[in-house]
C-alpha cells in the first residue's frame, strides 16, 4: 500500500531580528471560548508598526486593538476598536469570509486606503473564525463531534460541502477533502516561539488567556537597500495555538519575501515559502502565486482576489500576498 506524502512540518520561528533602517507590522488575533468549542469565541486582536532606525533604537509609529465577539456561526455579534472608526458598528450582523471583506471595502475604505494598522486585524477576522476551532481539537480529540452535535442540522455537511475547491488544497480528490481526516490536531506541527530573545522589541505584547485559544500573528519587515535601488520585503504568517505537550503547535504558516523597484512600487521578484501546511498539496498553489512578480503594490489585493481564485491559490497565502498592499503606506512612515 502506497502512503502519501508527507504535509510541511518546518516552522521559521522565531522570527529573526529586525533589520535596521526598516519598519516591523505586526498583528495578531488571540481567540478564546466562553465556554466550550460550540460557544461564541472572544478575539483580542492587536498591532504595531515599529521603526528600527539605522543605528539599532527604535520607536512605535502606530499602534491598534480590536475585540469582537463571533458566534458558531461566524457571525460578528460585538466589536469594539482602539482607535475606533466610525462606522465601526456596522460590522455587527456580518458574517467571516469573503463578504465581511468587502463590506470592510464599502463602510470602512480610509482604512485600508491609509494603511492602518487595524485593517489587517478585521481583515483577518474571516480566516480567523474559520480556522480556530481547529485548537480544540489538539486537546479532545472528539471536540468535532461535539461542535457538529451544537449546529442546526445539516449545517456541519454543508461546510465541508462549502469547502470542495476553496483552494488548491480542498479540491476533491486530495487528502484534505477525505471525510475520514477531521482531526487537525494530527496535521500540527511544532510552530515554536515567535519572539526572538536577541530581538526583545520584535513583536507587541499578546493577551494573556488561560485555557483553550488560538493565535492567528503576522509580521512584515519592509527596508530599503540604498546599493540596489530595490525596496525589500520579508513576511511571515501562522495560525497556532497551545499545546497539551507544552509549546505551541502551528497549523499553517508561510514565509514570504519580495523585491520592489522602487520607483514604481511593482513586484520585482516573489518568493512564497511554505513552512508548515495541514494537507501535501498545499505547496503546489505557490507555483501560481509567482506570477504576482510584475504586479504594482497597489494593485495586489485586486489580482490575488482575481488571478488566485479557489484551486488557483491557497487562501493562507493569497491573505500573506494581499497584506503587501499595506507597504506602499509602510515606507511613507520610513524615514528616507
Amino acid at each position: 500500500m502506497t502512503q502519501s506524502p508527507q504535509p510541511l512540518r518546518n516552522t521559521a520561528n522565531p522570527a529573526p531580528v529586525q533589520p535596521h533602517g526598516s519598519i516591523r507590522r505586526t498583528t495578531s488575533i488571540d481567540v478564546s471560548w466562553l465556554g466550550g468549542p460550540e460557544t461564541a469565541r472572544k478575539m483580542h486582536g492587536r498591532a504595531r508598526d515599529f521603526i528600527r532606525n539605522p543605528d539599532g533604537a527604535g520607536q512605535i509609529c502606530a499602534e491598534a486593538q480590536m475585540t469582537a465577539e463571533v458566534n458558531i456561526e461566524r457571525t460578528i455579534t460585538e466589536i469594539s476598536a482602539h482607535p475606533a472608526p466610525a462606522r465601526l458598528g456596522e460590522l455587527v450582523g456580518q458574517r467571516g469570509g469573503g463578504h465581511l471583506r468587502m463590506v470592510l471595502a464599502q463602510v470602512l475604505p480610509e482604512l485600508s486606503a491609509n494603511g492602518s494598522p487595524l485593517y489587517l486585524i478585521l481583515d483577518d477576522i474571516s480566516g480567523t473564525s474559520l480556522v480556530s476551532s481547529w485548537a480544540w481539537s489538539l486537546w479532545q480529540p472528539d471536540a468535532m463531534d461535539a461542535l457538529r452535535q451544537a449546529m442546526p442540522d445539516g449545517t456541519m455537511n454543508k461546510l465541508l460541502q462549502d469547502r470542495a475547491g476553496i483552494c488548491h488544497g480542498l479540491q476533491l480528490g486530495h487528502s484534505g477533502m477525505d471525510p475520514t481526516r477531521e482531526n487537525f490536531g494530527e496535521n500540527s506541527a511544532d510552530g515554536k516561539e515567535l519572539r526572538n530573545p536577541a530581538d526583545p522589541d520584535g513583536w507587541h505584547s499578546f493577551p494573556e488567556i488561560s485555557g483553550i485559544s488560538m493565535r492567528r500573528a503576522r509580521r512584515i519587515d519592509v527596508w530599503r537597500d540604498a546599493t540596489s535601488g530595490l525596496i525589500h520585503i520579508d513576511s511571515a504568517f501562522q495560525d497556532s495555538a497551545p499545546a497539551p505537550t507544552g509549546g505551541r503547535a502551528a497549523l499553517h504558516e508561510y514565509r514570504l519575501s519580495a523585491t520592489v523597484d522602487a520607483a514604481t512600487l511593482t513586484l520585482q521578484s516573489i518568493t512564497p515559502e511554505p513552512r508548515v501546511l495541514p494537507f501535501h498539496e498545499c505547496p503546489g498553489a505557490v507555483a501560481n502565486a509567482l506570477k504576482m512578480a510584475g504586479t504594482s503594490l497597489h494593485d495586489i489585493r485586486a489580482k490575488v482576489l482575481t488571478d488566485l481564485r479557489g484551486t488557483a491559490g491557497c487562501t493562507h497565502l493569497n491573505d500573506a500576498l494581499r497584506a503587501l498592499g499595506e507597504v506602499p503606506m509602510m515606507l511613507e512612515k520610513l524615514p528616507a
